[in-house]
């Protein structure tokens, strides 16, 4: 047993010292830093809710030298923003990443900081599912959460398993709960997007909405599945629902294949890279089942 412990013990201190390299101290926010993860080179993962200024943003590494950073973009849905560091300092390989996570797996959490250097909290994925949308409006590949402790600068740092894989990017700003892990599938999909454009492109219809039941009466007279479907509160003059005949009142039921039942089934779709896709859209109009093609548009891009 104390040999086990002890092969445990050496082999998670090997990962923490492979994966000090990789991991760099943030510090763009009056007190705490933060972490991030060298993704590529020069460029630099971490949390969006602990980027607080976007200029005077400097970056620690390894060798403890501190470089300045830029701001490339950041998306708060997902809470994941890109740094391109000024001098990419010592080169760092690409840590590996892991193909799947499973409830109970052994996990460390891996940031650091100025003073004290890397540092690691030890603890198990305690529980997943597929995907999440998070408060902030984000999809997430799927829900990871934690309960190995975050310290106030682990936020941007890295999750691994046992094998030295990243399985995310950590973060304390997505749930009351507990700490998350932000898949390593989302952070690659958002930096690709945020170092392209500087931000992430999400699908746009121009209108206000709010769920409304349904009936049994009323899905029998139209033959829908739906037990509830999305009123038209309001429509942006010149949009593409206005473009497509949407009017206030109109129940939308469906989008394409995708029914629409309450507003997350309409930012999944809106999500769904479905931008510039002509469509149809399904709709209740004085008691009658109704349709019209939409093309899908683009939500004006922002920086924060």
């Amino acid at each position: 047993m104390e040999s086990t412990l002890i092969n445990l013990s050496t082999e998670l201190a090997e990962i923490v010292r492979t994966l000090d390299l990789h991991i760099v101290s943030v510090r763009a926010r009056r007190h705490y830093p933060s972490s991030g993860v060298r993704w590529s080179p020069g460029v630099v993962v971490t949390s969006d809710h602990a980027i607080q200024r976007e200029e005077d943003i400097t970056i620690t590494m390894a060798d403890g030298k501190t470089v300045g950073a830029t701001l490339v973009g950041r998306d708060p849905g997902t809470d994941l923003a890109i740094l391109k560091m000024q001098s990419s300092g010592s080169s760092a390989n690409q840590i590996g990443r892991a193909e799947g996570v499973k409830a109970g797996e052994l996990t460390l959490v891996v940031g650091r900081s100025p003073d004290s250097g890397v540092n690691a909290s030890l603890g198990i994925v305690s529980a997943t599912s597929g995907p999440w949308r998070t408060w902030r409006g984000g999809q997430l590949d799927a829900y990871i959460r934690l309960d190995a402790k975050l310290f106030p600068q682990s936020s941007g740092g890295a999750v691994v398993n046992v094998r030295g894989e990243i399985i995310g990017i950590a973060t304390s700003a997505l749930s009351r709960i507990a700490g998350v892990a932000i898949p390593v599938s989302t952070v690659q999909s958002v930096a690709e997007k945020l170092l392209q454009r500087g931000f992430v492109p999400r699908g746009y219809l121009g209108i206000a909405v709010q769920q409304v039941g349904f009936s049994e009466e009323l899905r029998k007279k139209l033959s829908v599945p739906n037990r509830s479907g999305l009123i038209v509160l309001s429509v942006e003059p010149g949009g593409p629902a206005d473009k497509a005949g949407i009017l206030i009142g109109d129940i939308v039921t469906s989008i394409g294949d995708a029914l629409i039942e309450q507003t997350d089934d309409l930012q999944t779709y809106s999500d769904s890279g479905v931008i510039g896709k002509s469509v149809k859209i399904n709709y209740v109009r004085g008691g009658v089942l109704s349709h019209s093609a939409l093309t899908v548009g683009e939500r004006p891009g922002r920086r924060s």
